[in-house]
């Protein structure tokens, strides 16, 4: 990768990726969706409430479970706010809101929006308009059943307007509900220490004559997020190559992602036990994970709103019944955080796969441990990067170096090709059976520089989408100037040393047999490539900077190598 045409080649494959990705998000096939059974819950047209959430269904009644109809659920447009409950742990600051028990607020402490700017986390759940994302939760009673169950519109009592994480390691948040004669529901809320897993515990007590039969039901609700895509920036912005939309794992399809115009052309309709339910964006995301014995069904919705559409994803469970006097308790746990690639997998099978390498993943999964390994030695991502390009090239050194010895051979060659190219003049056919006659006669094989690049264009590949998908890297410091290695370097330092060594590369490859016009280009490139990158991630730019830097090292002592050897012999 170090001679400028293997550059300006891996700069096509680059953007062509690039572009093939755009084209994939606005023209690729939408996901295939599996039948749900007959007496699977289906869900059916729904009109949002005024506060944008979506009425719970209203169940009908099939043998074994309940079926939403068409009919909304109460409308919440005339009932008052209530002051949500607001939870502090170490790593979360979450409000519930009393009408439904939802989560509509959910900031990540650890994670400011801008360098070390704590006071303004990340908010990823946010029931604003313009970034509309909440967790939603409820009861929904079967036909024909006198009991009326709480969906994610009833009003919930909270003995507390706030609660704090302090000297323990688990916090409890209770809300109650109940009817006189009816159902109790107690819904309560688990957080704890250092953990972005909150479990959710719904204790249904049958204090009425008749059993209640229905079903429990969670869901993900959101709009697309906001990503700028304008200019050249735009076109930089590493988030907008992340994926965002709404994912499920089964045990049996593995891990599924549903973009969100594949809401309204083909609606998710599937049941499965052991797996979950998300909504992706960049870095973060949020997770239903029912228990893993659980048959849940699987749908999504798209909903109209005078702010622009919402997205629903939901996970309904099968048929419970609780009979009078009795009461039984209904879980499920909701991710909050991070795309952690460490941890993901001992919270839920799958979850891991939320980070999207997409087709480099085999590769990437590895880089990133053995990132993850030298920022443990190093405590700083930069010198992680580096460490990793001193591994890599050592794993390819040999490689490398058939390389630059063909390299350095055609170096020694270009006067006599240049005496070619001035006897045959414009008969390339006649220049070309010279050039071959020449190359066999001193051994050199043009072609021995490309294997060391077709090895390492997916390592760059995966490299890229480490950087691009990897959180931890996230407005992680180097030194000086960058504080952020996931943002372009603000003083394009990187992208001047770039060109830079690329200017040296370019010194020490042969051009014989190049045509003017690609000679010119040639000469160009490093200004060109100085520009791109300029807007790329300081993490890759640095990345491209030593291994490029190395590369021009190690070309030079093996061309002064030669040279000598050479010398000597004569």
């Amino acid at each position: 990768m170090t001679s400028t045409r293997n550059l300006l080649l891996i700069a096509l494959l680059f953007i062509s990726y690039l572009l093939w990705m755009e084209w994939e998000k606005d023209y690729g096939p939408a996901p295939a969706t599996a039948p749900v059974a007959s007496t699977s819950t289906t869900d059916a047209a729904a009109t949002p409430a005024a506060d944008g959430s979506t009425p719970a269904p209203v169940a009908g009644t099939p043998p074994t479970t309940a079926t939403p109809s068409s009919a909304p659920a109460s409308d919440q447009s005339s009932a008052p706010a209530v002051a949500p409950v607001v939870v502090s742990t170490d790593v979360l600051r979450v409000e519930i809101d009393p009408r439904g028990g939802n989560i509509v607020v959910a900031d990540l402490l650890a994670y400011p929006r801008q360098p070390k700017d704590f006071a303004n986390p990340v908010r990823l759940l946010d029931r604003s308009d313009a970034h509309f994302f909440v967790a939603q939760s409820g009861l929904l009673s079967a036909q024909g059943s006198s009991l009326v169950a709480p969906d994610h519109q009833a009003l919930y009592q909270s003995a507390q307007a706030s609660y704090q994480l302090d000297g323990g390691d688990t916090l409890e948040v209770p809300l109650t509900w109940s009817q006189p004669d009816g159902l109790a529901v107690r819904k309560v809320f688990v957080f704890k220490r250092g953990s972005y897993v909150i479990e959710q515990r719904e204790e249904i007590s049958n204090h009425g004559t008749q059993a209640w039969n229905g079903n429990a039901y969670r869901q993900l609700q959101r709009v697309p997020p906001v990503i700028d895509t304008s200019g050249i920036k735009g076109f930089s912005n590493i988030e907008r190559y992340s994926f965002a939309g709404a994912a499920i794992y089964s045990p049996e399809d593995k891990f599924e992602k549903l973009k969100f115009d594949g809401f309204h052309k083909e609606p998710l309709a599937k049941s499965f036990a052991g797996g979950w339910a998300a909504m992706l964006q960049h870095y973060f995301f949020a997770a239903w994970i029912p228990t893993t014995s659980e048959t849940d069904s699987y749908s999504t919705l798209q909903i109209a709103n005078p702010h622009g559409p919402r997205y629903l994803i939901r996970a309904m469970s099968p048929l419970l019944s609780v009979a009078p006097g009795q009461s039984r308790s209904e879980s499920a746990r909701l991710y909050i955080g991070p795309k952690l690639q460490s941890s993901l997998d001992q919270i839920a099978p799958g979850l891991s796969l939320t980070i999207d390498y997409g087709m480099f993943k085999v590769i990437a999964e590895p880089l990133h441990w053995l990132l993850t390994q030298f920022h443990k030695l190093t405590g700083n991502w930069g010198f992680a990067i580096i460490l990793l390009v001193l591994l890599i090239k050592a794993l390819f050194f040999k490689l490398s170096e058939a390389q630059y010895r063909s390299g350095a051979r055609m170096r020694k060659l270009q006067p006599r090709l240049a005496a070619l190219k001035e006897r045959y003049g414009d008969d390339r056919q006649k220049f070309a059976a010279a050039q071959m006659e020449l190359f066999q006669k001193e051994k050199v094989n043009p072609l021995a520089g490309c294997l060391p690049m077709l090895i390492q264009i997916p390592v760059f590949f995966a490299l890229y989408w480490v950087l691009l998908e990897s959180v931890e890297l996230r407005q992680a410091p180097f030194i000086a100037w960058i504080h952020n290695l996931s943002a372009p370097d603000p003083y394009f330092v990187l992208p001047v040393l770039n060109a830079a060594v690329m200017i040296a590369t370019q010194y020490l490859t042969p051009m014989a047999g190049m045509d003017p016009l690609q000679a010119k280009m040639m000469k160009i490139m490093p200004v060109i490539f100085s520009v791109l990158f300029a807007f790329f991630p300081a993490g890759l730019v640095l990345y491209y900077v030593v291994n490029g830097g190395l590369g021009v090292l190690q070309q030079w002592i093996i061309t002064r190598r030669i040279e000598a050897h050479e010398k000597a012999a004569a």
